[in-house]
């Protein structure tokens, strides 16, 4: 197995990035490896009319696209009272459910917010906004409660629970900053993984952070952790070569190091929550992620790699450009995941 890897791993990265042969076996056993996507924008796109389409041109929802193109796992956002209802708990089920159905498995990732929570951003939801930091624990508790159990009573089996999304310096601020109340951080993150297995007690509990290439800010965020005791079974990384501005050979290579690494220093594995490329560059993408696929494998290590939001096209939501799909068509980037599904089957 780890043989196969190497050489595909040599392959994946010759002149013009086409390997010499499909593999005589499979790689990896079947389940083994997350092959995921994040597609939360799904059901606003559908309602403003937006089409999707396998071979053929034939008109298809997106899941059910991405499961036929290798996919085994969907990610969903959830937000706690959103403007528009997009991401609340009812969309999420509805989302959720299509996975379900399909046999994907279901990543949920808890923003606490009412909208974008990434490292620039932690917005306490307009509705916690006068809570003490005990109360607002309680309330991360009880908002992970009430949308795992609503999925739960529908008998989806989430299988990966993110406690925050790219929590790099905490969330909820300014109370959960990490930089400046690190014990309030840890927390609201022990609030929310206790509630997490309360409901889904076999679900692994994420701790997601963004820039896999930077150890340092990972470090800081679970030496944090670890000193308060805070129970988490899988770290979460983002690994994004166009928003870290490296060469994406050198940020895949970076943050695969520091999956072992962190591996190493706290005895958890790593999920890639996420990852993207310019839509414009499908063929760079495509080399990307295979090379990021079959590395984050060989480092034994990382259980999987999840698109983030390959569903939208370019320009969509005010100026994503990082998406895998045109003219509702997903581009070649995608091949990656079909190809590297070939070894689980």
């Amino acid at each position: 197995m780890v043989m196969a890897v190497a050489f595909w791993l040599l392959t994946a990265c010759g002149e013009n990035g086409e390997p010499e042969q499909k593999p005589a076996a499979p790689v990896l056993p079947a389940g083994h490896f997350a092959l995921g996507a994040d597609i939360s924008w799904v059901t606003e796109m559908e309602s403003r009319g937006m089409k999707f389409y396998g071979a053929g041109a034939r008109p298809m929802e997106c899941t059910e696209l991405l499961s036929e193109r290798g996919f085994n796992a969907i990610r969903l956002r959830v937000w706690v009272d959103p403007k528009e209802g997009w991401c609340n708990v009812e969309d999420v089920l509805v989302k959720a459910l299509r996975a379900e159905a399909l046999g994907m498995g279901v990543m949920v990732d808890f923003h606490y917010s009412d909208t974008w929570a990434d490292p620039g951003h932690q917005l306490v939801p307009e509705v916690w906004r006068s809570l003490g930091s005990g109360e607002m624990a309680s309330a991360v508790a009880e908002h992970t409660r009430e949308v795992l159990s609503l999925l739960k009573s529908h008998e989806v089996k989430v299988l990966w629970v993110q406690v925050g999304n790219e929590t790099s310096d905490g969330m909820l601020w300014p109370t959960g900053r990490a930089s400046r109340h690190p014990s309030q951080y840890a927390a609201l993150t022990k609030a929310g993984a206790e509630a997490v297995r309360e409901v889904y007690p076999k679900a692994k509990v994420i701790v997601h952070l963004d820039a896999g290439h930077d150890i340092g800010r990972y470090n800081q965020i679970f030496d944090i952790l670890e000193k308060n005791e805070v129970r988490y079974d899988l770290i979460g990384m983002s690994v994004y070569p166009y928003w870290a501005q490296l060469p994406w050979k050198q940020c895949v290579d970076q943050a695969v190091a520091n999956m072992s690494a962190l591996h190493r220093k706290y005895g958890k594995e790593v999920m890639v929550c996420e990852t993207g490329m310019p839509v414009d560059e499908p063929e760079e993408a495509y080399l990307m992620l295979k090379y990021l696929l079959l590395r984050s494998a060989a480092a034994k290590v990382c259980r999987g790699v999840f698109y983030w939001e390959p569903e939208a096209p370019a320009g969509y939501n005010g100026g994503y450009r990082l998406g895998a799909f045109v003219r509702g068509r997903p581009t070649k980037a995608l091949k990656a995941f079909e190809e590297f599904s070939w070894f689980q089957q």
